[in-house]
């Protein structure tokens, strides 16, 4: 049985997740740990837990989901999962820090790239992969078909949809993803998305105002 712990970091309320199950081996979804506090709190819940990270996982890479990613990468020292269609994003951190008045070292990681239909296995819990692009060009969401949740980053929120006017951002293709990719699935699919508070595909289907 997985299990989840989410933690809330940074300047933008990111929601960073540690997945987790009873043989002790972890997944790291998008590390947004910005100070010494915050990686502090993360740090000690995977040490008091006894985990094992044995992957580091992004939905995308705007600068908020991947503040802690260096250091994630250094101290346990296992690839990063992610989109190749956002590499573009990620090497774009140290100007993005710069928009936000902070001063911020390239990122240096090894990364495994996923995409549309591929699937991620965890201790025989599968993972399916889903592209959707519009909030930024390589959003993924993780979904676990099995325990019936997602990891949506900031595709879909309570209520809402991820900012399209960012960085190759699209309105249409965002609506479509969503559309086609996700609502489709089971009703009672739980969204864990990257701010605000979880929800479900039948309430984001039934009272999301952009659908």
């Amino acid at each position: 049985m997985l299990q989840i712990q989410g933690f809330v970091f940074n300047f933008a309320s990111e929601n960073t997740y540690i997945l987790y199950n009873e043989n002790k081996k972890a997944w790291l979804f998008d590390p947004g740990n910005k100070n010494e506090q915050e990686t502090k709190a993360l740090e000690t819940f995977i040490r008091e837990k006894e985990l094992t990270v044995e992957k580091i996982l992004l939905t995308h890479a705007h600068i908020d989901h991947i503040l802690g990613l260096q250091w994630a990468f250094d101290i346990y020292k296992v690839p990063v999962t992610m989109h190749q269609d956002d590499k573009e994003v990620l090497d774009m951190f140290q100007m993005s820090g710069m928009r936000f008045g902070m001063q911020l070292e390239c990122i240096d990681v090894e990364i495994d790239y996923v995409n549309e239909g591929g699937e991620l296995d965890f201790d025989g819990e599968k993972f399916k992969i889903y592209h959707v692009p519009g909030h930024s060009p390589g959003s993924i969401v993780y979904h676990n078909e099995n325990q019936k949740f997602m990891i949506s980053g900031d595709v879909l929120f309570e209520g809402s949809i991820g900012r399209t006017d960012l960085y190759k951002g699209n309105y249409e293709q965002l609506i479509e993803g969503i559309k086609t990719k996700l609502f489709i699935l089971d009703e009672d699919t739980q969204v864990l998305s990257g701010h605000g508070n979880p929800t479900s595909i039948g309430f984001e289907k039934e009272h999301n105002p952009f659908f």
